[in-house]
């Protein structure tokens, strides 16, 4: 029966050769409250569809003269593919209808028919097609669900990510203030690293960690002295000592955090020398981590370049020699090959920028 809960009441399409049958099948679809039309063979049916109308169940029958049910049945598929459909066959032609049935029909009725089995028929291809649009109508919704999700998610994921570099960023600075002349020193270690990185073609994933390990491979820090971070002349060789462990140090302070175990590599890493005379365990050459090899250059050229207590700044000239000098002892000599490409005014470029932005 006609569905209630509808704000329109079903459009049906009645196409067949003979009048009697379709007049019939019309009049009763609309005694039964839907909204039916008939056409007397498939060209006119498919003339119908061309003009723009639609209907949501076309009884057509199967063998009509021209365009029969089936390439009907095919043909308006195309223009509208939600359309039920319900063949009117022969009793000779059951076969040819459970055919039709496979190539996308509804149901068939076979004549002679009563009109109580087209009402039962009729009832049943609607609700299958309600269901099948109900259920197409829930994939949308629930694709659409799942597609806010995934940006909502993805929104909180980049705004962790944001929150965890904004933390990492104020913890490196916050330690650099510590260090007489380290003003923004982890920053632009930074920054130096991931421009060899890109050099050098690192993968954008390990980029990140080496970027995490740069802006705190100098948190070990924190457990040395800040009379000693600051004292103006040289160390001592127990002060000496002293401030080798504090790659240990940080090590152990972030090692224990998940998202940062990679990096805590670079941070134990970074003051090994290539030679393996290094510390905490003199590692040699490849035996270091990739990202504290970079970021011992980096290092390395951004405190040549800055003021310290003991030192005033060099030229980035005068740094460029003293890395290609320390190439193969202190330093990996493919990544200072990889420096010596990068012109020199964009190291000066990266420590102006950061000047401007994070230490004005």
């Amino acid at each position: 029966m006609f569905d209630e809960s509808a704000t329109t009441p079903a459009r049906i399409l009645v196409v067949d050769d003979e009048v009697i049958i379709r007049e019939v099948l019309a009049r009763k679809m609309n005694q039964l409250g839907y909204d039916a039309h008939s056409a007397p063979g498939g060209e006119a049916a498919l003339e119908l569809l061309r003009q723009g109308e639609s209907y949501d169940l076309l009884i057509s029958g199967l063998n009509m003269p021209g365009v029969g049910g089936v390439a009907l049945m095919k043909k308006a598929h195309e223009s509208c593919s939600d359309l039920a459909v319900i063949l009117v066959t022969p009793v000779l032609s059951v076969e040819t209808a459970v055919h039709a049935l496979k190539e996308g029909a509804y149901d068939y009725v076979t004549k002679p028919f009563s009109l109580e089995e087209v009402v039962i028929s009729v009832s049943r291809a609607l609700e299958k097609r309600r269901l099948l649009l109900e259920n197409r109508r829930y994939e949308r919704t629930l694709e659409d669900q799942v597609a806010h999700r995934t940006r909502q998610l993805r929104e909180a994921l980049d705004e962790l990510r944001h929150t965890y570099d904004s933390t990492l960023l104020a913890l490196g600075t916050a330690l650099d203030s510590r260090d007489a002349g380290s003003d923004c020193h982890s920053l632009r270690v930074a920054l130096y690293s991931k421009r060899l990185a890109r050099q050098i073609g690192m993968p954008a994933a390990d980029e990140r960690t080496l970027e995490q390990g740069a802006l705190l491979h100098d948190i070990g820090n924190i457990g040395v002295p800040y009379a000693l971070l600051r004292k103006p002349g040289p160390l001592t060789a127990a002060e000496w000592e002293l401030m080798r462990r504090h790659p240990e140090i940080g090590y152990r302070i972030i090692s224990g955090i998940k998202f940062l175990q990679e990096a805590a590599k670079v941070v134990l890493q970074h003051h090994e020398r290539y030679d393996g005379t290094g510390d905490p365990a003199g590692l040699r050459g490849e035996a270091i981590a990739l990202g504290a090899r970079v970021v011992a250059v980096a290092d390395t050229l951004d405190r040549i370049t800055s003021n310290r207590p003991f030192q005033a700044a060099a030229t980035y000239e005068a740094a460029r020699m003293e890395i290609k000098r320390v190439s193969g002892s202190q330093l990996d000599p493919e990544l200072v090959a990889a420096f010596l490409e990068v012109p020199l005014d964009e190291w000066k470029a990266m420590r102006h920028d950061v000047a401007g932005e994070k230490c004005a």
